[in-house]
């Protein structure tokens, strides 16, 4: 290669390399490095769903610590009693 070239090729590469490292693309739900599902981002999602749903109802806070705690292994459903029951009120003031 001559290098006017090979410093065309040079400068392709590295301005690739950039875009590449810049992207911030941010798929829902979210990629892990691995290629796996961020299982606890997704767990604060629903719990903060859930708290938009039922407002005083429900207990957000509660949710995330558990989420956080569990590493998201019991994901709150909104339409599931049953997955969202420990995180309920009555909200008596």
């Amino acid at each position: 290669m001559s290098s006017p070239k090979l410093l065309i090729f040079i400068t392709f590469i590295i301005a690739v390399a950039f875009l590449i490292d810049n992207s911030s693309a941010s798929p829902y739900p979210s990629l892990d490095l691995f290629g796996g599902y961020d299982i606890v981002g997704i767990c604060l999602k629903n719990c903060a769903q859930c708290k938009k749903m039922f407002g005083g109802f429900f207990e957000g806070q509660l949710c995330a610590e558990s989420c956080v705690k569990f590493k998201g292994k019991v994901i709150p459903d909104c339409e599931d009693l049953a997955s969202i029951a420990p995180f309920l009120n009555t909200k008596e003031e």
